[in-house]
């Protein structure tokens, strides 16, 4: 069976982070939030590497990318030191068919605003409130097996307005018990990538260690898997057909008439 190559890259800083924040975040993620979902994302069709911002090509070389059916991206507060060369490489690899699962404060990463085109601001409070998530789109691909709600106990609060393009699809809405309400699964495609950005996931909050988030992820890499997809070049499109010629049906007639006030 063909497996689905997935890069899992985490730009890998507030897990490595010295004194009571790092050591409380490393109790979650010991290792990283890129190693924990490798490990817990496991699969049989599922072929997962693992990437993060202080390798060598910032994990992310030709050869690692060429190689890659869908990218998930973590990132928090080293947007912008992902150089641009990186960015446009990730921009061309998506529209040739490379899937995109952008999560958590990646809604500010370089690609994600890239291929949105927009800021992708939104409001947020990192106040620690119960989350409630609706399965608005329950027959989707990424819903499969996922209840119609469910909780993530505490969270950072995430809400609208959310600046994203209109086409997106829903596929999840969440609740704050502060009363703020958010887009936080929805949809993409852009030429012949899908892109799914999913807000669950602060870094502080054992988010992944859940079932139903694991499930989702899973359900968003298969979906976003690219289809009859060569990874390192764009399908050929065949030639337009010519175009159809006739005579001019008026050709030979006194056609002054025509002009005539």
């Amino acid at each position: 069976m063909s497996k689905i190559r997935v890069a899992i890259w985490n730009e890998y800083r507030h897990e490595r982070e010295a004194g009571p924040v790092g050591e409380y975040i490393r109790q979650f993620y010991p290792h990283g939030i890129h190693r924990y979902l490798a490990e817990h994302l496991a699969a049989e069709d599922l072929s997962i590497r693992t990437a993060s911002l202080d390798e060598p090509d910032q994990g992310l070389d030709d050869e690692r990318l060429q190689s890659t059916d869908v990218l998930v991206w973590w990132g928090h507060c080293a947007h912008e030191e992902v150089k641009e060369e990186l960015v446009e490489k990730i921009r061309q690899r998506i529209l040739a068919g490379m899937g995109l699962i952008v999560l958590h404060s990646g809604h500010y990463s370089r690609i994600f605003r890239r291929m949105m085109g927009t800021a992708c601001r939104l409001r947020w409070r990192e106040a620690g409130e119960r989350e409630r998530l609706w399965t608005v789109a329950p027959a989707h691909p990424i819903a499969q097996s996922v209840p119609e709600t469910f909780v993530i106990p505490n969270h950072e609060m995430y809400g609208e307005p959310f600046d994203l393009p209109q086409d997106g699809r829903i596929i999840f809405m969440s609740w704050f018990e502060g009363g703020n309400v958010f887009r936080s699964g929805v949809a993409f495609e852009r030429d012949r990538g899908r892109i799914f950005y999913f807000s669950p996931g602060h870094e502080t909050f054992p988010v992944y260690h859940d079932k139903v988030i694991q499930q989702i992820l899973k359900n968003a890499i298969r979906w976003a898997a690219p289809e009859n997809y060569v990874p390192d070049r764009i399908t050929p499109q065949p030639d337009p057909p010519e175009p159809i010629r006739t005579e001019n049906p008026l050709k030979g007639l006194d056609t002054s008439f025509l002009h005539k006030a």
